[in-house]
């Protein structure tokens, strides 16, 4: 059950908030916002992270959501599991890959740059550093630019998660039933 709703009376600094959000790309307040408003400034730039990370950055929406799967995955987060599994599959990301990453199995790439952000977000997460072939085939594939755009995403999706998993918001309504051992 969600320990926390959206507020019932939005104060002044919350409802700004909650306006800018609702005018940008997301058109909604995301699911952690609800817990992030209680901050109002925390809310505010958390959402302005968030967007950049999700909407303005090199990685392709494809490889962005390959990202967010592990993370959520790793974190056992049913609500952003739930959410970006239909984005990830509307991004084209093959139902195949998202099966194995549910199941934590490694899945079978034939793209390079998913194999790439699939193994440098699950070595980044399961043991907080990456070694150095592991540096290598993230930077082959992705540059510098979208290897510090990776590790950011993979950090803000982690808050994501636990500020989720804390509150347990969009529960029971999110459950992923392909998350449970």
């Amino acid at each position: 059950m969600t320990r926390l709703t959206m507020p019932p009376a939005l104060t002044e600094a919350q409802a700004e908030v909650v306006a800018e959000v609702v005018a940008g790309k997301r058109g909604k307040v995301p699911a952690p916002m609800i817990a992030w408003l209680r901050n109002p400034e925390l809310a505010r730039r958390a959402q302005h992270m968030g967007g950049l990370l999700r909407f303005d950055t090199s990685l392709s929406p494809r490889l962005s959501e390959l990202a967010i799967l592990v993370c959520g995955r790793h974190w056992t987060s049913h609500h952003e599991w739930t959410a970006h599994k239909r984005i990830a599959l509307e991004a084209g990301l093959d139902p195949q890959i998202i099966a194995a990453i549910a199941a934590r199995r490694v899945p079978s790439f034939d793209d390079p740059q998913q194999a790439a952000v699939h193994a440098v977000s699950h070595g980044l997460l399961a043991k907080g550093r990456i070694d150095d072939a592991l540096y290598a085939q993230g930077l082959a594939a992705l540059g510098e630019v979208g290897m510090v755009e990776l590790v950011a995403l993979l950090g803000y999706y982690s808050m994501v998660a636990l500020t989720l998993n804390a509150f347990d918001i969009g529960l029971p309504e999110s459950h992923a039933a392909e998350l449970v051992p």
